[in-house]
């Protein structure tokens, strides 16, 4: 039986990302090859370094950059990898000290991807399960989340964790004003799955 679970990413996972890295996923689903392509520079420079770049709970890392090429500063955050004896996927966490409110220019406090090879095994909507355990922990009232209008799949995953549809919206300029599905899922009365 195959183990399903979330990693802190550890250089012991590392060669299953690069794997997945080149077979063309990418954990940013707006910028897609461009991520991967700027993560495997990354890793192949220092891979002690891009690894701690992905649990910045102090956001100390430098400011990213958006799809428009304009700079924010970064978010408190980090990133777990999905796991079942090899890499399955990422989601990660982002959040402001002493609120729920994100910053306008940021789509939701969650995000996350599978690989095509490990879809529809429901690791996405376990990952978010234990990912809203730590939202609670930091003390989260809320998360939000979006997705486009098409992608029922994300959907779903939502709804399964208590996930409610809140507006229909265009996102910013700087992530191609295109219509987008914004969810929220309230954290102090979601039980966690079964």
């Amino acid at each position: 039986m195959t183990t399903f679970e979330l990693v802190r990413p550890e250089s012991k996972h590392l060669s299953s990302y690069i794997d997945a890295l080149n077979r063309d996923w990418s954990p940013d689903n707006v910028r897609g090859k461009v991520t991967a392509d700027a993560q495997l520079l990354s890793i192949e420079a220092d891979p002690a370094k891009f690894l701690a770049s992905l649990d910045d709970p102090e956001a100390k890392g430098a400011p990213i950059t958006l799809p428009n090429g304009s700079t924010v500063p970064r978010l408190p955050g980090f990133v777990r990898w999905m796991w079942d004896g090899e890499f399955c996927g990422s989601i990660n966490l982002r959040w402001q000290h002493g609120t729920s409110e994100l910053p306008p220019h940021v789509l939701g406090h969650i995000g996350y991807s599978v690989v095509p090879w490990k879809q529809r095994k429901g690791y996405a909507t376990q990952a978010l399960n234990s990912v809203l355990h730590d939202a609670r922990v930091l003390g989260l009232s809320f998360v939000e989340l979006t997705t486009d209008p098409d992608n029922i799949p994300s959907q779903r995953v939502i709804e399964s964790n208590h996930g409610i549809l809140v507006e229909r919206f265009m996102k910013d300029v700087a992530y191609g004003s295109a219509c987008s599905l914004r969810w929220r899922i309230p954290l102090t009365t979601t039980a966690p799955l079964e």
